[in-house]
Order: C-alpha cells, then sequence, then structure tokens
C-alpha cells in the first residue's frame, strides 16, 4: 500500500515539512505538530512521566487525550556499532516505523492486547533516513521483569500469558522480539504485547510460533541468570505453555 492510499483508507493525517513526513491520528493527538516528537518539547511542558532505557531511551508522556510512549528507532547488533540511528530509504511505507505503524493498526481491528499507535516522523536524508514513533502508554502497567523483580505471579497470571500469545498466533501475528520485558500487565490484570518494531503477519503453520516461544523462554532464563532477585521457575514455564495449548 502506497502512502497516500493507507492514509486515506486509515482516516489519518498526514504533515510534510521539507525533508520530514509525518501520520498521526488527530483523534488521539489533536494538537500535533512535529516537535512532539523529541524529549526537549515535553520537558519544556512538564510532560513527561518517565523513561526506560533500551537500545535507546523511551520517554513516558502525559497527554490530554492520551498518555504516550516516545521512541526513537536504533540499531542493534553489530552494525548497530557502526551505523547508529540510519536506515536505507525506499519508501516511507517500507520504513520500519510506518510498517509498526500499520501493524499496530491492524492489531486494533483485530482487537488484540496491544497499544495504539498514535504517530510518527520518517526524517530522509539522502538515501538514508530515521524514524521516530508515538504509541499509547497503557495505563497502570508493568513488563514482567519488573513484576517479577520483586515477587512470584498468581498461577492465573501464567496461564493467561500463554493463553494471549496463543491469541496473537492465531492471527498469525508474529512478535520479533517477544522477551519478557515486552510483556505487560496493567493494574486489572490484563496482559498486553508491547514493542512490534520488526513485526509482521506471517503465513499460517510452519516454524515460527515455536521459535518466538523459544525466544521467550531464554529471555525468562537470562533474566534469571542476570538479575540478583527473579521469581521465575521452570514450573511457571510449564503453566505458561499450558495456557498456550487449551483449546
Amino acid at each position: 500500500m502506497n502512502l497516500s492510499r493507507f492514509v486515506k483508507h486509515s482516516s489519518l493525517n498526514i504533515v510534510k515539512e521539507g525533508n520530514i513526513t509525518c501520520i498521526y491520528q488527530a483523534e488521539l493527538l489533536p494538537d500535533f505538530c512535529v516537535a512532539m516528537f523529541t524529549s526537549t518539547y515535553w520537558q519544556q511542558r512538564n510532560a513527561i512521566l518517565g523513561s526506560a532505557i533500551g537500545r535507546g531511551t523511551a520517554w513516558f508522556i502525559k497527554h490530554p487525550v492520551t498518555d504516550m510512549v516516545l521512541r526513537h528507532y536504533y540499531r542493534g547488533g553489530l552494525i548497530g556499532k557502526l551505523i547508529n540511528d540510519s536506515y536505507f530509504f525506499t519508501g516511507v511505507m517500507n520504513t520500519r516505523a510506518a510498517q509498526e505503524f500499520v501493524l499496530l493498526n491492524e492489531l486494533q481491528t483485530k482487537q488484540l492486547p496491544a497499544p495504539k499507535p498514535v504517530a510518527l516522523k520518517i526524517k530522509r536524508s539522502g538515501l538514508a533516513y530515521q524514524a521516530d514513533i508515538l504509541i499509547e502508554l497503557i495505563p497502570g502497567a508493568t513488563d514482567l521483569v519488573g513484576l517479577l523483580s520483586k515477587h512470584s505471579l498468581p498461577d492465573e497470571i501464567w496461564l493467561g500469558i500463554g493463553a494471549t500469545i496463543k491469541q496473537f498466533h492465531q492471527h498469525n501475528i508474529y512478535h520479533h522480539d517477544l522477551n519478557a520485558h515486552n510483556i505487560m500487565l496493567d493494574s486489572d490484570n490484563k496482559l498486553w504485547l508491547i514493542d512490534f518494531d520488526q513485526g509482521k503477519v506471517m503465513a499460517s503453520g510452519g516454524q515460527w510460533q515455536q521459535d518466538n516461544l523459544q525466544r521467550l523462554l531464554r529471555s525468562f532464563k537470562k533474566e534469571l541468570a542476570q538479575l540478583p532477585e527473579f521469581h521465575w521457575h521452570e514450573s511457571n514455564w510449564q503453566l505458561l505453555m499450558q495456557g498456550y495449548n487449551k483449546d
């Protein structure tokens, strides 16, 4: 799908300023401006709720309509040591930000527990681009690593984690980085998946679902080995798989 067709089909707004292209949901961000993709803009308005440091810093933003997460796209792996945040440009809809935005939009139509996409920015420089995205902040949610660093989780939560992952897999949704940081539990005990960068809709069948689960299992084992306190046991994984395999 090309840019103009996607924007028209999805009732989104588009803003172009020189080498910058932005797409945003007007009902979620009626006061939109390009400067919103900088932390400075929100700091000047005392709207920073907090931050999280991963590959880069994700900023948690207070907004009258919906609280948001501001995230810049950074490269990982070996290439990330040489090229920090630039990607080869082949069209706005081929950028990682646009593809994540489109996928999150689709997850909303399928009523899957994932955050809403709010806005994205693509800044083109010759053959390269940089990207930022604003995504809905899930109210009262904490990731599994944060929770398990403090206490164990009841059996029904582990069953629910498995069932939630199964929901996505039944819709052929592949999460590129399914790990314990990207599974959230909110104050109502609702489970969410976040961070769909490089996620995609897959063909039915194949090995990808099991590969997804094995990635998550490695994540739990990694946190167990690294953190001084992490309330996870193999029995928790068995409950998760029980929830996943339940008809």
